[in-house]
């Protein structure tokens, strides 16, 4: 693709470069892991009693998300409808809003249940909660 020299606008190519800049640093893994900017943005954690994942994706008709669970991988896959289009008078000058099919993909523990799955979908956020095994967990043994 042919680009100009001079850019119209030095502002966006700045801010452009500055983004590719970024990525191009980013790609060492940290002790908080790797953060890719996907879509749905995921919160995991863990307690004692469960693996709880948080996917952050407004806009989306639950029951068009599908969450499966299989040998302990655990997907999240669906599709988030685009905003109408405006007029043919109208210029688009920012998109930011992702649109279309997503899916991720997290590998959990060995020490899953898997028949012990929640998934609940309210106000935008998709709370999924998988329950450790009763063997795995702590437990207090007296001591005689």
């Amino acid at each position: 693709m042919y680009r100009s020299l001079f850019p119209r606008d030095l502002f966006a190519e700045m801010d452009r470069l500055t983004r590719e800049m970024q990525q191009a640093f980013e790609v060492s893994p940290s002790i908080r892991g790797i953060g890719r900017g996907g879509f749905p943005a995921l919160n995991i954690g863990s307690t004692a009693e469960a693996i709880e994942v948080y996917a952050f994706a407004p806009g989306i008709d639950p029951a068009k998300v599908e969450v499966q669970l299989d040998r302990g991988v655990l997907t999240i896959s669906g599709e988030r409808a685009g905003l109408p289009e405006g007029d043919a008078k109208t210029t688009l000058h920012v998109n930011e809003r992702f649109a279309g099919r997503f899916r991720r993909v997290i590998s959990l523990p060995d020490d899953i249940d898997p028949n012990a799955v929640s998934a609940d979908y309210r106000d935008g956020v998709l709370h999924v909660s998988i329950k450790r095994r009763a063997s795995a967990q702590p437990r207090r043994i007296e001591v005689q």
